[in-house]
Formats: C-alpha cells, sequence, structure tokens
C-alpha cells in the first residue's frame, strides 16, 4: 500500500512516520509513504496557496489551483491498475470510523489531502475527492492531525504491521458500536486490586466468556 500526503506543512509528519509500530512498517517497506508540499504546486513567486473567501468573512480559503495540480502530479506517477481512493481532511466530513478504515485498507493508494484555515475551496470537493471526512465532532488548525490518525489506522490494518495478524481480531470497534474489554498483566495484585480469577484458570473457554461479558459498547 502507499499513503500519499497532500499539506501545507510537511514538517508536521516528519516524527509522525518514524517512530513506533508505524515508523516499523515504512522502514521495513510494508508501506510506502508520500509527504507532498502543496505549496510546490503554487503558480507565483509568493507560493500562494490560499486567497480571501468570495462573499466575505473571516479567514482565508485554500485555492483549488495548487491541490489540482498536486493531485495530478501524484496521479500522474501511479500505475494504471492502482486503485486510488482520495480524502479531504474536515470539520464538514463524514465522521471517520473503523469501518471506514477497514475499506480503505484494501486500496493500493490513499491520498489524504489536508483541509486548513477556513477549509478549501468547494470546488475541490466537487472535481477532486472521493471521501471529505472529520476524526471527530470538534475543530482542528489544520487537518494534518486528522491525516495522520487516519494513515496511522489504515497502516496498522497492512499484512504483517503488527507482527501478529490476529491483534486486530475482536479489538475495540472491531464491530460497530463495540469497545474492548479490560485487560490485565502482571502483578496479580495492586494496591488491593486483583486480576479476575477467571483469567488466570486456564480456561480458554470461560476466558472468552468472561471477556464477551465484559466488553463495553460505545452508545455514541
Amino acid at each position: 500500500m502507499k499513503i500519499v500526503i497532500l499539506t501545507l506543512f510537511p514538517e508536521y509528519f516528519e516524527s509522525v512516520f518514524s517512530t513506533s509500530l508505524i515508523g516499523k512498517a515504512v522502514a521495513n517497506n510494508k508501506v510506502e509513504v508520500d509527504i507532498i508540499n502543496i505549496r510546490d504546486f503554487a503558480k507565483d513567486a509568493q507560493k500562494t496557496t490560499d486567497d480571501r473567501p468570495f462573499g466575505g468573512g473571516p479567514g482565508m480559503v485554500m485555492k483549488v489551483e495548487p491541490i489540482a495540480d498536486a493531485l495530478k502530479a501524484v496521479k500522474a506517477g501511479l500505475s494504471e491498475t492502482d486503485t486510488v481512493k482520495v480524502l479531504l481532511t474536515s470539520a464538514q466530513g463524514e465522521l471517520y470510523t473503523q469501518e471506514t478504515a477497514r475499506s480503505l485498507a484494501t486500496e493500493d493508494v490513499i491520498i489524504i489531502i489536508c483541509g486548513h484555515y477556513e477549509g478549501v475551496d468547494e470546488r475541490v470537493i466537487e472535481l477532486l475527492v472521493d471521501y471529505e471526512l472529520r476524526i471527530g465532532n470538534y475543530v482542528l488548525s489544520g487537518g494534518e492531525p486528522a491525516a495522520a490518525v487516519m494513515a496511522d489506522s489504515i497502516i496498522r490494518l497492512q499484512p504483517e504491521v503488527l507482527g501478529n495478524d490476529e491483534s486486530i481480531v475482536g479489538e475495540s470497534h472491531d464491530s460497530p458500536g463495540v469497545l474492548g474489554y479490560p485487560q490485565y498483566t502482571r502483578p496479580q495484585e495492586y494496591q488491593g486490586l486483583v486480576v479476575p480469577e477467571v483469567l488466570l484458570s486456564g480456561d480458554h473457554k470461560k476466558i472468552i466468556q468472561w471477556r464477551e461479558s465484559h466488553r463495553k459498547s460505545n452508545k455514541s
């Protein structure tokens, strides 16, 4: 899989894709990540990528042309057989879920456009993207944190990234609205709290039943 991120702030991702399991996945060529600076596709000497909104109002809006040209350049370097999905981070988008991540994880190439300022020109949404997505019901200073979250959730679903592919089975959000079960490790007792006896029993069937009965749920 390949993930390409179009951003005004490429430096944001310097540590994101070089640490922890995601960093190992990149280093071991389990996934390829490209960070593209949208400013490189601005046509004027000032590298202008935003402008005042028509109709007035506060803030600035990201221009369509630099984004379109950056996206065109990225797609020109892809194989004709690649399956590609283009995402836009946006506070107005659909809510990103584990189900979304699982669907996107099957694609060959994911391109994420990071929104910023007061958003992007609406024609980006109408002409260039497949999904407009938000990671929660709140506003960020830019789309870079959201892009990092989406990329992380997609990369960890790739084969061999977690070391044990069974790690992604039965975890939180594996089914909509279902969260994980309580986990314990050593010591067996801490400040008067003791690990449930069933988890020490060695009875695999009872352990599964206990875990299923103690799963949390997300009704929101």
